[in-house]
Order: structure tokens, then C-alpha cells, then sequence
């Protein structure tokens, strides 16, 4: 369930137009594809895919706001694999 979490995050933030999405929509986001996730969950995965350099963090006030690298979108895209999140589909 975390490797999928984890693809939805960064698959959620290749497609926003900036790259960037706070913990709010992201939380929305992945419980309305079905994998549900507390919100302390999901900090924790932001905080993986952090430490794995896929996206960078920062505050505004409290909600944390996630920003994805050029690592995070080549995973996204299946560009590059990363143990830990799920390979994407082939899309046709």
C-alpha cells in the first residue's frame, strides 16, 4: 500500500501545472483514488519521498508543501525506478 501511496504523491504532483501541491489537496487527493491515509500517514511518506530527493518540503504555517525534483518526475513517468514505489503502468 506505501509503494502505491507513494507513486499516487508523485504522480498527484507531475500533474500540477507548478509541480507543487500542499499536504491538503495531496491528502485529497490520494483517499479519493481509494487508498485511504491519515494525515500523520502522509506526512511520513512526504517525508520518505523527501529523504529519497523525489520532492522537496517546506511550511506555509503548518500545512507542508511538497515540490516535485526532476528525480520525482522521472519516477512518475517511469522514467527511473526507486525501490520502494510502485512502477507505474505502461500507458498506451
Amino acid at each position: 500500500m506505501r509503494e502505491h501511496q507513494r507513486l499516487v504523491i508523485l504522480r498527484l504532483l507531475s500533474e500540477d501545472s507548478g509541480y507543487d501541491l500542499n499536504e491538503s489537496i495531496l491528502h485529497d487527493g490520494i483517499n479519493a483514488m481509494g487508498l485511504d491515509i491519515s494525515r500523520d500517514g502522509l506526512r511520513t511518506q512526504l517525508a520518505w519521498l523527501a529523504e529519497q530527493g523525489l520532492i522537496t518540503l517546506s511550511a506555509i504555517g503548518n500545512i507542508q508543501l511538497a515540490h516535485l525534483t526532476s528525480r520525482g518526475l522521472d519516477v512518475a513517468t517511469g522514467r527511473a525506478r526507486v525501490p520502494g514505489i510502485k512502477r507505474p503502468s505502461p500507458t498506451n
